[in-house]
């Protein structure tokens, strides 16, 4: 029967290790050390991970310090955990050593074995393919976990938040157009206010949107920087001069973004301020779409004793007691979400602030929430847009009898007959009960021809001054 640990050495000693594993001894005490929480990097992390130690090993090898048998093992090896094929192997937590050392070298591990595999030699032949002096060249993990983030974040971004972004916009406005005949009572304090068209008020969420977009465009600038070729505190101390901006370029080629050397290596191995900046970022569309989740909350809200102004689409049974019951659950969803995006910049904050002296010790928490927010970010835009927004509804004859009576139509008034009697006019409609136009032409202030003119609600909504 086949053995089913083997036994692997690091500095430290001899660790047994699952006999299939490609990880090792350090692997394997980084798991021992840390059963915290179950979480595990995710696909993103691990792919930009891979992409990372391939375009070293390819860097290396044009620098002629890795030999290209050796070398195109490693970037082969490389490439299957950037593909997915090794993700199972990855299997330390997320709260681990604050620069990352345990995943780095769970990732050197991992590659190593697996090229000692394609070269036809046993795992653990640390001659053929080592994990340090071999996968990790010119490398440590203060310069190559910052880097990976940066690469899964500024991919993550590019190709998941921003167009997602844009996909939510857009359904906006095209509610906007749809609905700019729907005039409906404005309301400020939760209390009615003058007339505004539902579109307008798409139009604005939809603006929120865009401003949101402009806000993780210009974060980009910075998580593009990448701090590769500092290796342990800035100085590029066992690193290539050439090495830093040979694996940039590798980058750059295979993942089509367009990263940069850091500006400053020391800076950039200090500080996190990049990932902080771009979850800011995301914190700040994550407000916004809370409040855009609230109000389509309150807009929908009834149907026979709240506002009803608006029909989200029934999505699934709202009660497991109460027959019939449907609830906006997307517009829900997302305020979830938009809750655990907030909070994450709380965490990301937080971590941020503890790079002492020459580097920041919580980097994997970093990782974790900074990503986790842009998967989120991304997903939730998409659903939102396509499960709630293209499919909401208007009830016209419900906005159209809201702004009728809103009594807050006198403000028109105002400019024509005075602030004192359009206020006692707004009395008598609210005391009376009865729709501002009534109580206009009941104090006699106005000709019905001049109320009328006044009180054209769609020019209500498109400002101005009656004279």
């Amino acid at each position: 029967m086949a053995a089913k640990t083997r036994i692997e050495k690091d500095s430290m000693g001899d660790m047994e290790v699952p006999a299939d594993a490609y990880y090792a001894a350090q692997t394997a005490r980084a798991v021992e050390n840390f059963p915290i929480s179950g979480l595990r990097f995710s696909r993103r992390f691990i792919q930009a991970l891979g992409r990372c130690k391939a375009a070293a090993a390819r860097a290396n090898m044009q620098l002629g310090l890795l030999d290209e048998t050796r070398g195109k093992a490693i970037e082969a090896a490389a490439s299957e955990v950037a593909d997915g094929k090794l993700d199972a192997q990855f299997v330390v937590d997320v709260f681990q050593t604050g620069s990352g050392t345990s995943t780095n070298m769970n990732a050197n591990e991992v590659i190593a074995n697996r090229a000692c595999e394609i070269l036809g030699k046993a795992r653990g032949d640390k001659a053929a393919v080592h994990p340090n002096d071999h996968v990790n060249m010119g490398q440590s993990t203060n310069d190559m976990f910052p880097t990976a983030i940066h690469v899964a974040a500024l991919t993550g971004v590019e190709e998941h938040v921003l167009p997602a972004m844009r996909h939510l916009a857009e359904a906006f406005e095209a509610k906007a157009t749809e609905f700019a005949d729907v005039v409906k009572a404005g309301r400020t304090h939760l209390q009615d206010a003058v007339p505004v068209t539902l579109g307008q008020e798409f139009s604005g969420y939809a603006s929120v949107i865009r401003h949101g977009i402009t806000r993780v465009e210009n974060a980009r600038a910075h998580i593009a920087e990448l701090p590769v070729g500092g290796t342990a505190l800035g100085t590029g101390l066992n690193a290539h001069p050439e090495y830093a901006q040979r694996v940039v370029n590798e980058l750059r080629a295979s993942t089509g973004h367009l990263f940069r050397k850091a500006q400053n290596a020391f800076e950039a191995m200090q500080n996190r301020d990049a990932a902080a900046e771009l979850s800011g970022a995301l914190k700040v569309v994550a407000v916004g779409l809370m409040k855009i989740a609230n109000d389509l909350r309150l807009m929908t809200s009834g149907p026979a004793t709240g506002l009803q102004e608006i029909l989200v689409p029934a999505t699934q049974p709202g009660s497991s007691i109460m027959p019939g019951k449907v609830n906006p659950v997307i517009p829900e969803a997302v305020n979830m979400v938009a809750a655990q995006i907030i909070g994450n910049d709380t965490t990301v904050a937080i971590a941020a602030m503890n790079g002492n002296l020459d580097l920041n010790v919580m980097m994997p928490v970093i990782a974790h929430d900074l990503l986790e927010s842009i998967e989120l970010m991304g997903n939730t835009c998409r659903v939102f847009a396509d499960k709630c927004i293209r499919g909401i509804e208007a009830d016209r004859k419900r906005c159209e009898d809201y702004a009728e009576r809103t009594s807050s139509l006198v403000t028109a008034l105002a400019p024509v007959v005075g602030y004192d009697a359009a206020a006692k006019v707004f009395k008598k409609s609210v005391e009376e009960n009865i729709p501002i136009r009534q109580a206009i032409l009941d104090s006699g202030l106005l000709e019905p021809e001049k109320v009328a003119e006044i009180l054209d609600l769609m020019k209500l909504t498109e400002g101005g001054r009656a004279s």
